[in-house]
């Protein structure tokens, strides 16, 4: 991650995401009691959003120890989170995932998991012109903040 400090004197960082891993149960349950955010996209699928394509068909979060990402992701794996598009996407091609660590963070970000997740969706909206596909939730919550941490978000890592 790089730093700078933007005119308004906020600190921009930038997000790169670490290698993907397969959706499959192996991949998953070293991520028991991890808490962040994750991000489940396709191998082959790019959908066509209004201003670009991609590949992330999610974007996720886990705000507890005792609900982590491994839990969260689990439950897509095996379709008891109900997200139709997930389960479908997986019928026809193998899922790939990554995530953020929120304690990779704690030092630039003091919000919940929850905000820092509608950051990320209201910032694929901006560059995509709408949610990803298999997101349903809007994310306003995080404007009635001040922020004092921009971030750059790697996209392309998802094309």
């Amino acid at each position: 991650m790089a730093d700078m400090i933007n005119e308004l004197g906020n600190k921009t960082v930038t997000i790169y995401f670490d290698s993907p891993m397969s959706f499959e149960a192996k991949n998953i349950k070293p991520l028991n009691g991890i808490t962040g955010l994750y991000f489940i996209f396709s191998s082959t699928i790019q959908v066509q959003y209004p201003f670009d394509k991609s590949k992330l068909l999610y974007i996720g979060m886990s705000e507890k120890r005792t609900n982590s990402i491994g839990s969260r992701l689990i439950g897509h794996f095996e379709g008891k989170s109900k997200n139709v598009g997930l389960v479908n996407y997986r019928k026809v091609e193998p899922l790939w995932f990554t995530y953020i660590n929120i304690e990779m963070l704690r030092n630039i970000w003091n919000f919940r998991v929850e905000d820092l997740e509608s950051y990320f969706i209201l910032n694929f909206v901006e560059h995509y012109g709408v949610y990803p596909i298999c997101n349903n939730k809007t994310g306003f919550e995080i404007l009635n903040n001040t922020l004092t941490t921009n971030f750059k978000i790697d996209w392309s890592y998802f094309k």
